[in-house]
């Protein structure tokens, strides 16, 4: 009880010394600004900067902060090259747990790999404000990859997947249909699996598929056969093709054991698309501990809630007590990448921990096209100002914000000339 107390203390403390830093750092900007009326040019640029850094940074660390799509995981709803917008009061704003880093930089420095861009010299426990609510069902999060033990949580890898399973939740994959509490869960509308489409021996016409915006996949043999990353929607567009023979998804067997799946457990013989039942660890929940259930649990108490984990004479012991159960001390999740056949998530590495998460991704405020052969082909103006929803696709609201843009710009120089008039 002693420890708890004194842990709790020093938690407590880590915390008001970031609240802290923060107050004197505002403070002294302040005070040596205040009743500095003679300025140079120099010094007036410099203060421009600063207040920017100071203010930028306070943002993007407790409201929003900006992230860009550098994968195909979740294709075809966010797509390579979508610059976004994460809400961290969505779920309550995390606090920086190193504090001390170089303004803007994530894990190094800026044009380096390998420099470190933050110091570890003051650490602060987990803690999160309160925020607008919780992680429900199919919202897409951003959080920290939380495979990176070799770094400190929050400079952890950003990931971005849908959350498709929450604490205490039964999740299932059969043959490629994710069931969520023994019902089939809803599908993103966009979402993709590989097919195998067999022609009549005849090639695809490229543009055909460029059209359809099926980027993934290639042709694999002499006899027409491909294997292509598409949507249900588009999947039956090909089927309709005059040359396409047959065609279905490239689901693996049931029962197949796949060594790459969480938990790797030659036990549970689980592949990408068989998968489970698995039920999502919740705070407070206390599971049983032996041979079939710590490959589930170990990477929890060892590494996400920091026990000293042994197994001895067919006794399982945790900091040094033989333990017959365990009692979470955080809730997790389970993400899955859109793309499911082209996702690594946590069927591949298992359950990220509440202290991972940063925040919900909420719209798309640009979106540029790698692969465009024009300038004017570069940016996709159907997705500039597009929501990000639970499963639907919502369209853009480029056009809503450019008229509203416009007429406030128009009306602010009407004020002003009225003003001058005046």
């Amino acid at each position: 009880m002693a420890k708890k107390e004194e842990a709790s203390n020093k938690k407590s403390m880590n915390i008001y010394l970031f609240i802290f830093l923060c107050i004197i750092t505002l403070g002294l900007f302040y005070l040596f600004h205040k009743n500095d009326k003679k300025r140079s040019p120099l010094r007036e640029w410099t203060d421009a900067v600063l207040f920017a850094v100071i203010a930028a940074t306070f943002i993007r660390t407790f409201f929003i902060e900006a992230f860009t799509i550098p994968t195909s995981s979740m294709e075809k709803s966010l797509l390579i090259g979508d610059f976004l917008f994460v809400s961290k009061i969505s779920y309550g704003a995390r606090v920086p747990m190193t504090p001390v880093s170089f303004p803007f930089a994530h894990h190094t420095m800026p044009f380096t790999e390998t420099v470190k861009s933050y110091s570890e010299i003051i650490k602060i426990p987990y803690f999160r404000l309160p925020g607008l609510g919780k992680i429900k069902n199919n919202e897409v999060v951003v959080f920290n990859y939380p495979m990176e033990d070799f770094r400190p949580v929050d400079k952890q890898e950003n990931y971005i997947k849908r959350c498709v399973a929450i604490p205490g939740d039964k999740l299932e994959v059969k043959q490629g249909i994710l069931y969520i509490n023994d019902k089939m869960a809803d599908m993103p509308e966009r979402m993709q699996w590989k097919y195998h489409v067999q022609t009549d021996g005849s090639d695809f016409n490229p543009k055909a598929l460029m059209d359809l915006q099926i980027t993934e996949g290639a042709k694999i043999s002499n006899m027409g056969d491909y294997e292509l990353t598409m949507t249900k929607e588009n999947a039956e567009k090909v089927k309709n093709f005059g040359n396409v023979v047959h065609i279905e998804p490239m689901f693996e067997k049931a029962g197949v054991y796949a060594e790459y799946i969480f938990p790797f457990d030659p036990l549970r013989k689980w592949n990408v698309d068989n998968y489970g039942p698995l039920v999502i660890p919740k705070k407070g929940v206390q599971v049983t501990l032996d041979k079939a259930s710590l490959p589930l649990y170990r990477r929890i108490i060892e590494v996400y809630e920091k026990n000293k984990l042994e197994v001895k004479d067919g006794n399982i012991y945790i900091n040094g007590a033989i333990a017959q159960n365990y009692t979470f001390k955080m809730d997790y999740y389970f993400m899955m990448g859109d793309n499911r056949h082209n996702s690594a998530d946590s069927r591949f590495w298992g359950f990220v921990p509440e202290d991972h998460i940063v925040g919900k991704a909420v719209f798309v405020w640009l979106s540029l096209d790698n692969n465009a052969t024009s300038i004017f082909n570069k940016i996709r103006w159907n997705r500039v100002f597009v929501t990000i929803g639970d499963n639907k696709v919502s369209s853009s609201y480029f056009i809503p914000v450019l008229i509203i843009g416009l007429g406030l710009y128009f009306f602010i120089g009407y004020r002003k000339k009225q003003k001058l008039k005046k």
